[in-house]
């Protein structure tokens, strides 16, 4: 009796554990498509919301100059020793005003009006949206306001014309006492170890757009979006250099809870794209990484920088791009990253400011 209870139980075992297995490959297999469609909705929701945003419209307001070039570029030649800028000093609050002159100092259109822990400059909308006007006196500039605030609660940027430089920020916006957003940059640059920049913007519904991106022996670049503790959108491109070149080493795309992945294998040959739902591979799908320009170096390429899409057949046998996937929603992620990629305008107002700051103490 005994015996026949523990052959029953390892019957009822084994038809559980067959069952158990049974449903994960059913929803390994079965649920891509779908898992990519809701991922994909997730993200083209996201983006129409952040595009609505008074973030994004800073962020679409760039310069041609990146964030520390500005003050590199006007750093005289110095020793081996490295000169600093640092939030102490150029804190306070500066306002602008309109003032009939052309050109010169920027601090000829700003007052500190007092103190301050952080770095506050307040100025009209208007000369932020027009990078050209800022230095150019009109009479309607009297009536203008202030409506534009960058608060910086960090600010440091060591800087050698032979050794390179090595810059932060962090700054919060306002605009007509709505808050924009914050923006974070790192950047930094030696014969050492080469270039790296990272920048982040945190909009006002908790949305995040991220870019971070080195070159050297090793070249990362990533591009993600996040909603909390959950990512919308990654991509990340590692590249090793190998014979004075930079080769891939591994790729990965994350939509949601779609990841897909290819690595470097044996003999430095790349492996097969490997396409994941929740972590559980899709051995019945299939990914194709498709190379649209030959001119992709170790940093661009990337969906986002339009030099690759990828074909995804499903186990049903039908078939789709991301490009198709995410229509117009891609264009909209390119020119966020594009924007975080290069300096904002805001940016380069602040160490405009701050360099005046520097070299007039």
């Amino acid at each position: 009796m005994k015996t026949k209870s523990i052959y029953l139980a390892l019957i009822l075992l084994s038809i559980i554990s067959w069952s158990c297995t049974t449903n994960q490959n059913e929803l390994s297999q079965g649920t891509l498509k779908t898992s990519l469609n809701k991922s994909v909705q997730s993200l083209t929701t996201a983006m129409t919301k952040i595009t609505a945003t008074d973030g994004y419209k800073v962020l679409a307001t760039s310069s041609s100059a990146s964030s520390a070039s500005m003050v590199k570029s006007s750093a005289p030649a110095i020793d081996s020793t490295y000169s600093s800028i640092i939030l102490s000093d150029i804190a306070g609050v500066y306002d602008y005003k309109a003032i009939r002159t052309r050109g010169g100092s920027i601090l000829k259109f700003f007052t500190k009006s007092a103190d301050n822990s952080l770095m506050i400059v307040n100025l009209p909308e208007s000369k932020v949206k027009n990078a050209n006007a800022l230095l150019h006196y009109s009479p309607a500039d009297t009536l203008l306001v202030n409506n534009y605030i960058f608060s910086l609660s960090k600010y440091q940027y060591n800087f050698n014309r032979v050794l390179g430089w090595d810059y932060e920020m962090a700054s919060n916006i306002n605009i007509k006492s709505v808050n924009a957003g914050d923006l974070k940059i790192k950047s930094s640059n030696s014969a050492a170890n080469g270039y790296k920049y990272a920048s982040e913007f945190v909009f006002a519904d908790n949305y995040v757009a991220k870019c971070d991106y080195a070159t050297g022996d090793t070249a990362v670049a990533t591009y993600s979006i996040g909603d909390g503790t959950k990512t919308l959108y990654e991509e990340k491109y590692t590249a090793v250099k190998t014979a004075g070149r930079h080769r891939e080493k591994e790729y990965s795309l994350t939509i949601g809870d779609v990841q897909i992945v290819r690595k470097q294998g044996v003999r430095n040959a790349l492996d097969s794209a490997k396409v994941y739902v929740a972590g559980v591979l899709q051995i019945n799908s299939k990914v194709e990484i498709v190379e649209i320009a030959s001119d992709s170096t170790a940093l661009n390429s990337s969906l986002v920088n339009h030099k690759r899409d990828l074909k995804i057949t499903f186990d049903d046998g039908t078939s789709s791009t991301l490009t198709q996937l995410l229509g117009s929603s891609l264009d909209t992620i390119r020119t966020l990253f594009a924007s975080l990629n290069q300096a904002s305008y805001v940016t380069s107002v602040i160490d405009w400011i701050a360099w005046d700051i520097y070299t007039k103490k």
